[in-house]
């Protein structure tokens, strides 16, 4: 019988407050995340970043208890899938891949081999595709690939995103209604997408489809939302988490907040629509932070959307996409290499000088903005980056 290893990508976090710094070092390495024209400066900056940005990370991971519970979820939804699948007669195990923090991916990696599985599923735990989520995740797996012969060898089949599978959207539904139905009136009660923002400029020049599959998803859920209440909240999709001066996907949270303080909006069911755990963004940003934001506004009652987790429906579905994985076409990570728009996933690793479309996308503007303000910084101690928000 073929041994399948499930192989589940995640971003990973600090689980304790020395862990931050380390943390954001590896997350501000990744050339996903800050691309420089000169790349003996990625590493450097990396460390100026997490220098600078650590105490006030810091604080905020004291206010959730000390650090990120991610991981101890994500290892949690692995044992629940992995008991799923065995229930259905797979052989599976699953292993946990997270990108900037442990377990990192060269550590599953070498579970898998040791565990001499034969085959292998790899499931993002990001519901909608983006360059810097799962593409950057992708991406490590396809460089692991080339340097170990062991594990290319291995048939590994891919799954891209799910936000419009069933499973998924019938589990938000449940418990956004849950939430909906607390309020004083049900009908009345505005439900407030927030979904993690990425640079505007990976959705409108690199072609990423993040945001599509975010505003398709938001739909399909209040459709379902609406049928299963039998009437129509109002809704409203924003974008959190955004860092620095350059322009994100908009709009905002909490611009959006603003306004819909300022209409008399009184109830608000809050959904963090592409979180399925809580973290950082959940716990801090949307608990602490953006209730705060509404209250001052006049919003009275801030429901939140609980994220998914081990939800029985959400593993059940996640099961199901693994099903469909091994019995459907074979996609590899090479088919996921390339985004709709046909731009590689994979940018050059070679520099390329001028205001051509592919080197504004990969190394243009934000890489020539943050290296700008590292120079702010380092001669003034008072460029921009003091005024970065949390991650």
């Amino acid at each position: 019988m073929s041994r399948v290893g499930i192989l589940l990508l995640n971003l990973g976090g600090p689980e304790r407050i020395q862990d931050v710094g380390p943390f954001l070092y590896n997350l501000f390495s990744d050339p996903e995340i800050i691309r420089l024209p000169i790349p003996a400066l990625q590493k450097p900056l990396a460390w100026f970043i997490s220098t600078l940005r650590s105490s006030k990370s810091q604080r905020a991971y004291r206010l959730i208890g000390g650090g990120s519970p991610l991981r101890r979820i994500t290892e949690q939804q692995a044992r629940e899938l992995q008991s799923q699948l065995r229930q259905r007669g797979i052989d599976a195990t699953t292993y946990v891949a997270m990108r900037y923090w442990h377990p990192f991916t060269e550590s599953a990696v070498a579970d898998i081999k040791a565990d001499e599985i034969n085959q292998v599923v790899v499931l993002p735990l990001y519901p909608h595709f983006s360059i810097s989520t799962s593409g950057s995740s992708f991406r490590e797996l396809r460089r692991l690939c080339q340097s170990d012969p062991g594990f290319k060898a291995l048939p590994i089949r891919c799954i891209r995103s799910w936000y419009d599978h069933p499973g998924y959207v019938q589990s938000m539904v449940e418990l956004i209604s849950k939430e909906i139905l607390l309020c004083a009136s049900s009908k009345e009660a505005h439900v407030f997408f927030s979904a993690h923002g990425v640079p505007r400029i990976y959705v409108e020049e690199a072609g990423d489809p993040y945001q599509k599959e975010i505003e398709n998803c938001t739909a399909l859920i209040m459709s379902k939302l609406e049928k299963t209440l039998g009437y129509l909240n109002p809704y409203s999709l924003s974008y959190q988490s955004r860092v620095g001066p350059e322009e994100w996907l908009k709009p905002y949270t909490e611009e959006v907040l603003e306004k819909l303080g300022k209409a008399g909006t009184n109830e608000l069911v809050v959904v963090p629509i592409s979180f399925v755990s809580e973290h950082i963004e959940t716990l801090e940003e949307i608990d602490i932070e953006y209730r705060k934001i509404s209250e001052s506004f006049g919003i009275k009652n801030f429901r939140r959307v609980p994220a998914l987790d081990t939800y029985p429906l959400f593993i059940n579905g996640l099961a199901d996409l693994v099903v469909s994985c091994l019995e459907g076409p074979m996609i590899g990570l090479d088919e996921v290499a390339t985004l709709p728009s046909g731009v590689k996933l994979y940018p050059q690793e070679k520099w390329q000088w001028g205001w051509n479309n592919s080197s504004e996308v990969w190394n243009g503007r934000v890489a020539m903005i943050l290296f700008a303000e590292f120079l702010l910084e380092i001669v003034g101690g008072n460029g921009p980056l003091h005024m970065i928000g949390l991650l």
